[in-house]
């Protein structure tokens, strides 16, 4: 079984790093156990957010944010986060470099576009970021997921992945939710997905992945 592994914009602007920006709660506490599911990996996979400073989604404040937005790509609002060139849009501490990675994507460079999964460029998924092709071709039978933030990102990359037909783990200590409401509700959804597991510990992914 060849297992590939996929950090989802675990970025210092979803993180208490960078409390103005999208601050999981947590999420500064994710990368050694992102970096254990690696090491049962094969492949290491990662995505950043790398959005434009004049993007059409941005607010000025956070009870500006969630409002719906009549742009194809572009559903809601949220605060300025994850620009390039900015604390936020780097990595957190103690990941690799992004070219020590095997695959890497950068998504919602668009001012008029914001995905959430990883595995398409826009909203309505007709452009491929090719992570998709890449696991095909790397014949990829597992994919083991963490990153930032479980109810949106990283909940939307995981049913493209399944949908895909890849099987996927979702290794819960390597990923938190920007709501523990937003958990729940995700972790709930994801559960019903026939190839989609949630793991809660070390030892049942080595269980998995053994």
């Amino acid at each position: 079984m060849k297992i590939a592994a996929f950090d989802i914009d675990a970025q210092k602007g979803f993180s208490p790093l960078c409390p103005d920006e999208l601050p999981v709660p947590g999420g500064d506490k994710i990368v050694p156990e992102l970096n254990f599911m690696a090491s049962l990996a094969s492949l290491r996979i990662g995505s950043k957010d790398a959005h434009p400073q004049n993007a059409v989604w941005v607010v000025d404040t956070k009870d500006e944010m969630l409002a719906t937005l009549e742009y194809p790509n572009a559903d809601l609002t949220w605060v300025r986060h994850c620009e390039p060139g900015t604390k936020g849009f780097e990595l957190l501490d103690g990941l690799p470099q992004v070219t020590d990675y095997n695959y890497f994507i950068w998504k919602g460079m668009e001012r008029d576009i914001h995905p959430y999964g990883a595995c398409y460029h826009d909203i309505l998924e007709q452009l491929s970021t090719g992570v998709l092709e890449y696991l095909r071709e790397e014949e990829v039978d597992l994919v083991l997921v963490g990153g930032l933030a479980f109810d949106f990102c990283v909940k939307t990359t995981v049913i493209q992945l399944s949908r895909a037909g890849f099987s996927v783990l979702v290794y819960l200590p390597a990923t938190r939710a920007l709501s523990e409401q937003g958990f729940d509700e995700t972790r709930a959804q994801l559960a019903n997905i026939d190839k989609v597991q949630l793991i809660e510990t070390r030892e049942e992914l080595v269980a998995y992945c053994g």
